[in-house]
């Protein structure tokens, strides 16, 4: 486990000379743990830099209970709008974090996919849409939103040509899935090549649907090379 930026996180090297690199950012809660074995699933050849950052933030269920156990990227107020204190703090620090793993390793933006599952799908909207940010490799956002919150910006027609990877339960109580449905219409609409896929499973990962997304991570870094 290595920090860089002020972010703890798990770096996984390339089997040899890396073709790209991917990032994922876990939900609600967890750690940088969570998603670590996602990493050979996505990609079992290696053929990538995979890294699973922790999110900065400790934050309580309400004033008076106690803090939840793990990691969080922002303060939830309202669904699909996160709090633009914790938002903004956040997303700066992974900016110098994404910025420095660049450095680190070589590997540019470009040819990175951002990911993430719940929140952490969230972070990799606004990481990889945002117009303060490079273009990645693409993203993948597995039962999030894209989020709407001050001073973040979409450059939607600039980066039509991202590719976008969707998953989202039809059974999810926390995100419902109309979240998903809405984004991919968002970005079909915009001119994205969007990869859509619905299961019907809670806030979690559908197994059966891996493969695909396996497949999507392979194609969308060899389309970067």
């Amino acid at each position: 486990m290595d920090h860089v930026d002020g972010l703890t996180h798990h770096l996984r090297p390339a089997a040899g000379e890396p073709e790209g690199a991917l990032v994922l950012f876990h939900g609600r809660a967890t750690s940088e743990e969570d998603l670590l074995p996602l990493l050979d699933v996505l990609d079992p050849e290696r053929r990538l830099v995979g890294v699973t950052p922790g999110g900065p933030l400790s934050l309580p269920r309400a004033p008076t209970a106690q803090p939840l156990v793990g990691r969080h990227w922002y303060e939830i107020r309202e669904l699909g709008f996160p709090d633009p204190a914790t938002f903004g703090a956040t997303h700066a620090q992974v900016s110098g974090f994404l910025d420095a793993l660049a450095e680190e390793t070589g590997i540019a933006a470009g040819k990175t996919v951002l990911g993430g599952f719940s929140q952490g799908a969230v972070m990799a909207y606004a990481l990889g849409l945002g117009t303060s940010r490079p273009a990645p490799a693409g993203i993948l956002a597995l039962s999030g939103f894209m989020p709407t919150v001050d001073g973040l910006a979409y450059d939607l027609e600039g980066r039509a040509g991202v590719p976008v990877a969707i998953g989202h339960g039809t059974h999810d109580p926390v995100i419902g899935v109309e979240w998903g449905r809405r984004a991919e219409q968002t970005l079909t609409t915009a001119g994205f090549d969007v990869l859509y896929r619905e299961s019907p499973v809670p806030h979690t990962l559908d197994p059966r649907e891996l493969p695909t997304f396996t497949e999507w991570v392979r194609r969308a870094t060899e389309r970067a090379a």
